[in-house]
Parts: C-alpha cells; sequence; structure tokens
C-alpha cells in the first residue's frame, strides 16, 4: 500500500486551487493499492487558500515547537499543518502503508525542499512537517 499526495494525482487540493499531476505517480498507482494525503485540507484548510511557508526552520523544527507556519498574510498557520501531519500519519498506520510519494517545496509534503519563510520563491534544503513526521515514524517518503 502506498500514500500520495493528492495534488500530484490531479486533485486540486493545492494552496492555488489547482494539482499538479505527475506522470511517474498516475503510473506507479496503477499497480497498487493506495491512499490520498493533503495534510493541509484534511486538517481543515480551504482550497485555495494564502500560501504558507516554514519560518524559523524545517518540519522537524515545526514539530519540536521551534519555528512556526505563516501565511503569506502573517498569519500564523502552525496548527493546521501540525495536525494535518498526524492526520497523514494516523491514516498511513491504518493502511499499513510503506511508500509515501510527497509533493516536493511543499511545507507540508517536501522531502527535500521547501520554501525559505520568506515569501520571495526561493527554495532551500529543509522538509515539511508531513514529511518529516512520517520519516520520524520510519516511512520511505519519495520527493515527487
Amino acid at each position: 500500500m502506498i500514500a500520495v499526495s493528492g495534488c500530484v494525482i490531479g486533485i486540486n487540493c493545492r494552496y492555488d486551487g489547482g494539482s499538479q499531476s505527475r506522470e511517474e505517480v498516475l503510473e506507479r498507482i496503477k499497480m497498487e493499492d493506495y491512499i490520498v494525503l493533503c495534510p493541509e485540507v484534511d486538517a481543515g484548510m480551504s482550497t485555495p487558500r494564502s500560501p504558507s511557508e516554514i519560518v524559523g526552520g524545517d518540519g522537524y523544527d515545526v514539530l519540536e515547537g521551534k519555528a512556526k507556519i505563516i501565511s503569506k498574510e502573517g498569519e500564523d498557520v502552525t496548527d493546521y499543518f501540525v495536525r494535518g501531519a498526524y492526520m497523514a500519519l494516523d491514516r498511513c498506520k491504518e493502511h499499513g502503508v510503506t511508500d509515501v510519494y510527497l509533493k516536493e517545496n511543499s511545507p507540508s509534503c517536501g522531502s527535500n525542499c521547501i520554501y525559505d519563510g520568506t515569501h520571495s520563491g526561493n527554495i532551500v534544503k529543509g522538509i515539511g512537517v508531513c514529511a518529516a513526521l512520517l520519516k520520524k515514524n520510519g516511512y520511505n517518503v519519495i520527493a515527487v
């Protein structure tokens, strides 16, 4: 069983109301059972929603309470992202997931890179909240 970010299989759940389908993921899910994750939407955020970025660290820092996730308008939305990450973890456990395909650069799902927290489009090495929680719990997180 695998889990995939909804936006990479064509679900319009990104912050801008769109998706970013990835052909390699669409091919993979044809061969396996899967569940769909969108931590922000699952935690109650709307689509579309204001773009948000991690400020003061990465997803591990957010989970430890050392960093926050701030919307472009300056709203602290950290609780949504943390709640969504734990909801994703619970679903992965419930369904016996082994591999998780997550959308790179996202403050939830980025597993190698995230935006730098300045809302200027700069990308830095780092990990999102959901990806960090899943990795911390032994899941194989794959960036797409």
